[in-house]
């Protein structure tokens, strides 16, 4: 299965008060946020991780504290908050899964490529508070109630059907 995020700011105290997220502090939100993921997430999944993991600099700590306890093959895109990854890590990831063609991004796009032709826009970094465009879904935590979404919830979203 396929599952998208973005936005967890792991180890972020500030980001509680910043997006009004209902946890008492960080240490509960991290558990929250990573058992969520794995609730939905198997080992065997693939997530594709639109930015923003933590605000952590080193890889090492970010992947023994985080990355290590997280189910899935992630794929990871760089957020404006990633500063443990390689500079030369990407910024945009494009594919067709069926038929349908995703671009995901960290930042929502205005444009994208095959826009017109109704691909989607995947993105994060606007915690719930910007309106979508036609075929655009934020994919980040604050947006999913606090979990990763899927392939087929995505495409009812998009579509306007409730959950």
């Amino acid at each position: 299965m396929w599952w998208w995020t973005s936005d967890l700011h792991l180890d972020h105290s500030n980001i509680i008060q910043y997006c009004n997220r209902p946890f008492k502090d960080v240490e509960e939100m991290d558990e929250v946020l990573i058992q969520n993921w794995n609730e939905v997430v198997g080992k065997g999944d693939n997530v594709i991780f639109a930015g923003d993991l933590t605000l952590h600099h080193k890889y090492d700590v970010v992947k023994s504290k985080y990355i290590s306890r997280l189910n899935g093959n992630i794929i990871w895109i760089k957020g404006n908050h990633d500063y443990w990854m390689p500079k030369s890590s990407k910024y945009i990831d494009h594919r067709t899964m069926g038929s349908q063609f995703i671009v995901t991004s960290h930042y929502p796009m205005r444009s994208w490529n095959k826009s017109i032709h109704g691909s989607w826009n995947l993105h994060g970094h606007s915690h719930g508070m910007l309106e979508p465009l036609t075929n655009q879904y934020d994919v980040g935590v604050d947006n999913n109630n606090y979990y990763p979404v899927n392939l087929d919830t995505i495409r009812r979203r998009i579509k306007g059907v409730k959950d």
